[in-house]
Formats: structure tokens, C-alpha cells, sequence
């Protein structure tokens, strides 16, 4: 009978304070694995997260020398969870903002074989201390991951998630600031299986690391939503950006045109200079698109040899 093991991550930074209660929450029997083991992931904090981690139960602590971002201790948590043999990975945050209690229903669809992924979604219109702008963003992510990956998940920035040991090896996240969207697009365009389950919010504890204020919130929201753009449909955003200048150009082209032949071969050499260079740059842009749009299918390929690769070796390894 094979030997299951679950391992709950946590990403911290400057955690101390909300740790504990975090830890003690956390079930340390779940129903379908043999092991259930916790795995701190100590972001280079200034205080002493590392050493409160060991001292209320974590199993593991991984501790990065300075601060790399949440997207980086996300992802140094999968590896670290893999390397020790995790069939199944669930992430929380140290905030204790997600319910513990929840973990035994994330965990399942992915031992029943009904799912890779697992996500809680909160209700998001429903969490008091959440601001408008906040909500608003929560729903642009939902709607971005839909845009690129096709599933439809009503929380996709809800870092409370289960995943599998076959989605982990497939998880290779770029962006910096957070790993919620880009992980979701990912398990969209390789057919992992994503389902989600309805979870409910813990009280405020403490406030947002990622969001220090609105505007540098919406900003790097912003930022990240671009970048996942032009990382996961190049084609169709260059494409459009080399459309609308070569249509911009074709219109100035043909308005020399007309005013060229109606003053009978006199014309505003300005605009046909302007034509032609919006024309080149809309082609160029245009081919760029292409070129961009072979390189991802490339990174898609890839990723699969970089996951059986990995595979292969903590196989090995255990």
C-alpha cells in the first residue's frame, strides 16, 4: 500500500508575531495520508519567524539570507516539499487568514483522482475588510486567468490551494510579486485538472504585506497582469498593439492618397512619411508577436522536460 504524505507550506515574512496561533491550528492528521508533516518557508525576515517555526512544531524550515518576495518563497516551498517526498502540497498563509479546518476538503478531490489543483475560494464581496479596490482587483485576476488558462475560478488570487505532486513539478512561476495568477494560467494551458471549493475567511489579524498602500497595490497588480499578458498571449498582444499602428498607418496613407489626387498630384509629404513609418512599426511589431508566440509553445515543451527531469531526480533521490 503506498505511503502518502502531505505537506502544508507556509511562506513567511516577519511572521513572529501570528505564527504561533498559525501552527497550532494547523491539523497534523488528515484523512487519506499516512504523514502530514509542516514546512516553513522563512522569506529573509528581520525577526525571529525561523526560530518561533522550530519551536511551535514546523517540520522543515527553509530560510532564504534576504528577502526575494512572496512568488519566490511560494515556489522555493514546492521544491523544498517535493525533495522531501509530498504526494500532495497544500499552501496557506501565516496570517491565519484561511481556516485550517478546510484542509482535509482541499486535499480531497486530489485523492479522490478528481483533481491536480485545488483552490479556496472566499467570498470575496463578503470579507468586511477588504477595500473596494482591493475586491475590484480580485475580480480583474479572476477574469485574467479565464482570459489565458479558460477555467473559471471566482477567487484566483486565493493563495489557499492544494496541489499535486504532478502539478508542483509543473508549477515554474516568473513574476516576483505573487504567484496566485501566473500558477492558475500554467495549470490552465498544460490540462491539469482544477476544481474549487468554498472556503470561508479567518478575522483580520494583521495588515497586508503585499498591499502597503492602494496605489502601489493597483500598480503592481497592474504590472503583473501585463506581464502575464505578454507572457502567455504574445501573439494576440502584440498583434493587436502591430494592428492598431498599421491601421493608424493605413489611414494616413490613404488620407495623403486623397489629398494627393484631388490636388491633382500635390500632397502632405508629412503624412505619407508618417504612413510609412507607422506602417513599418506596426509590421514589426507584428512579427515580433510571432516570434514571441513560438518562443512560449517552445517554453511550453520545455516545461514538460524540465518537470519529468525533476521528477526523474527526486525519484531517485528518495
Amino acid at each position: 500500500m503506498m505511503h502518502m504524505k502531505l505537506i502544508i507550506q507556509i511562506p513567511c515574512y516577519n511572521e513572529a508575531a501570528t505564527l504561533p496561533a498559525t501552527l497550532a491550528a494547523l491539523p497534523r492528521t488528515v484523512p487519506g495520508f499516512d504523514t502530514v508533516e509542516v514546512l516553513i518557508v522563512d522569506d529573509g525576515s528581520d525577526d525571529d519567524t525561523a526560530g518561533v517555526a522550530a519551536q511551535h512544531g514546523a517540520d522543515h524550515v527553509v530560510r532564504f539570507a534576504a528577502n526575494r518576495g512572496l512568488a519566490a518563497a511560494f515556489k522555493a516551498g514546492l521544491d523544498a516539499a517535493l525533495e522531501r517526498g509530498a504526494d500532495v502540497i497544500v499552501n496557506t498563509d501565516a496570517d491565519n487568514q484561511y481556516p485550517a479546518e478546510m484542509i482535509p476538503a482541499l486535499a480531497k478531490p486530489i485523492l479522490d483522482g478528481h483533481a491536480d489543483v485545488v483552490v479556496g475560494v472566499r467570498d470575496i464581496e463578503a470579507i468586511d475588510h477588504f477595500s473596494p479596490a482591493k475586491k475590484r482587483l480580485q475580480r480583474m485576476g479572476s477574469w485574467v486567468v479565464r482570459q489565458f488558462s479558460g477555467l473559471n475560478v471566482a477567487d484566483a488570487t486565493s493563495g489557499f490551494r492544494a496541489l499535486s505532486r504532478r502539478a508542483a513539478l509543473r508549477m515554474n512561476v516568473i513574476t516576483r510579486y505573487t504567484y496566485t495568477l501566473e500558477t492558475l494560467i500554467q495549470a490552465g494551458r498544460q490540462n491539469l485538472a482544477v476544481v474549487t471549493v468554498p472556503v470561508t475567511a479567518n478575522p483580520k489579524t494583521r495588515d497586508s504585506r503585499l498591499i502597503r498602500s492602494t496605489p502601489q497595490y493597483i500598480w503592481r497588480s497592474a504590472v503583473t497582469i501585463l506581464r502575464i499578458f505578454v507572457t502567455y498571449s504574445p501573439l494576440k498582444v502584440l498583434g493587436t498593439i502591430g494592428g492598431l499602428f498599421f491601421g493608424l498607418g493605413t489611414l494616413i496613407g490613404l488620407r495623403f492618397l486623397y489629398y494627393y489626387l484631388a490636388a491633382g498630384g500635390v500632397g502632405h509629404v508629412q503624412s505619407l512619411i508618417l504612413a510609412a513609418i507607422l506602417l513599418i512599426i506596426g509590421f514589426q511589431v507584428g512579427v515580433l508577436g510571432v516570434i514571441a508566440d513560438l518562443s512560449a509553445t517552445n517554453r511550453l515543451l520545455l516545461e514538460e522536460i524540465l518537470a519529468r527531469a525533476r521528477d526523474r531526480r527526486q525519484g531517485d533521490g528518495e
